[in-house]
């Protein structure tokens, strides 16, 4: 537990996890559980930090993408090499709940430190493994990274216009949906501990989470043996679909239900004479002939700015639609403001910053980011002391390399 919060009254608090992650898949992982209370103690080598901690940071600044994922976590630094390293980890784990990793298959076994090893020293650990491409099969130990998921999982043969090479998503999409996949994994695992005593494996992969993601696509393509093909914006339903607006920004408009929302949106563009006309009068005419559609809307949308239209439409009219937004816009949207998804907190720089926060909303324990996240071994001692050992193990392992930053 957090030293300065040891009964914070959070879902989680009292959990113990040892994260020897890197990057994002594992690491975002823990932070969904330390945002709820778990003590995530993240473990470092002395010679190979985590290489996120200076991605994509301006001098001076700290990284948003190391404080995204490893917030709320304290930070050790043990050499995983060294025999005392190891065992120093082991004894670790003894007191611990959970162990991530997301290490290629077989490092870890490397090092000693697989699952038959943990499990000798805790039986009912939970080993969990954020990894490329499952843990079983041919290709388990081929290394991987995020755009690799996306591409062996489909999402990037659906993505794009007709005719333009295959394309990802933001980067991390496949990072951020492995991550959730294994949070969910430990929690589930950590149930049936709860109820049975049994520790176990648990593999949550970037390829699994890109099959789940697309789950009713790849179903359906099962079913009916079609794969669907990258969609021009004029070849998609008129009634689903983005149009641009006066001041430059765009609308999204999804009211793909048959003829529900055909009416009352003609009604409030005030075009009654669409709703009548022969061509989209029915459903089926209006998937035939949407180009055409398209078109007219695309005239009515740019007459008055997003905002506007999208006040007006969704919240006089109560259809839905919404802005298509830019970063900056979700951060200053009063939806995301509210309900906490992005948060203020006080950095250990004396700053105060702001950060995405934890998407789960519960009523009587909610998450929340309650420090940055760790510098390079800052809890070292303090973990190791809280863990049974003792000042001259400390400092033995300390003068033999086995701990500490060199």
């Amino acid at each position: 537990m957090f030293p300065d919060a040891p009964h914070n009254g959070l879902p989680l608090s009292g959990l113990r996890v040892i994260d020897c992650t890197i990057w994002q898949q594992g690491t975002y992982a823990t932070a969904m559980l330390a945002d709820f209370g778990a003590d995530v103690i993240k473990v470092e080598g002395p010679d190979s930090p985590d290489p996120g901690r200076g991605f994509a940071a301006l001098p001076d600044e700290p990284s948003g993408y190391f404080e995204s994922h490893n917030r709320n976590k304290r930070g050790i630094v043990l050499d995983l090499k060294h025999p005392d390293g190891r065992e120093t980890l082991l004894r670790l784990v003894e007191t611990a709940d959970v162990f991530v990793q997301n290490m290629r298959q077989g490092v870890m076994e490397k090092l000693g430190l697989g699952y038959e090893a943990m499990k000798a020293r805790n039986p009912a650990i939970i080993y969990a493994s954020a990894s490329g491409y499952g843990a079983k099969g041919p290709h388990a130990k081929w290394a991987a990274m995020d755009i690799l998921g996306q591409a062996r999982g489909g999402t990037m043969s659906a993505q794009g216009a007709p005719g333009m090479p295959p394309m990802s998503a933001f980067g991390g999409m496949a990072d951020q949906v492995g991550a959730v996949s294994l949070s969910y994994g430990i929690l589930i695992a950590l149930w049936h501990r709860a109820r049975t005593g049994e520790g176990q494996q648990v593999d949550a992969s970037l390829l699994g989470g890109q099959v789940m993601l697309q789950s009713f696509n790849i179903t359906t393509s099962l079913f009916t043996g079609r794969i669907p093909a990258p969609r021009s914006r004029d070849d998609a339903d008129a009634m689903w679909n983005v149009y641009r607006c006066r001041d430059g920004g765009f609308v999204a408009v999804a009211m793909a239900q048959g003829d529900r929302w055909w009416e009352p949106l003609c009604r409030a563009l005030d075009r009654m004479d669409l709703h009548s006309h022969p061509s989209f009068c029915d459903f089926k005419g209006r998937i035939e002939n949407r180009r055409e559609l398209i078109a007219e809307f695309d005239r009515v949308f740019e007459q008055r700015d997003q905002w506007d239209w999208v006040n007006y439409l969704s919240g006089e009219c109560g259809l839905p639609v919404g802005p298509v937004q830019d970063y900056a816009q979700v951060a200053e949207d009063v939806q995301v403001i509210e309900n906490g998804y992005v948060v203020p907190f006080a950095h250990h720089s004396g700053k105060e910053l702001r950060i995405v926060g934890p998407v789960a909303q519960l009523s009587a324990s909610p998450g929340s980011i309650r420090r940055g996240a760790p510098e390079f071994g800052e809890h070292t001692e303090q973990v190791l002391d809280e863990c049974g050992f003792t000042w001259d193990e400390i400092s033995a392992l300390a003068a033999a390399g086995a701990i500490g930053p060199r």
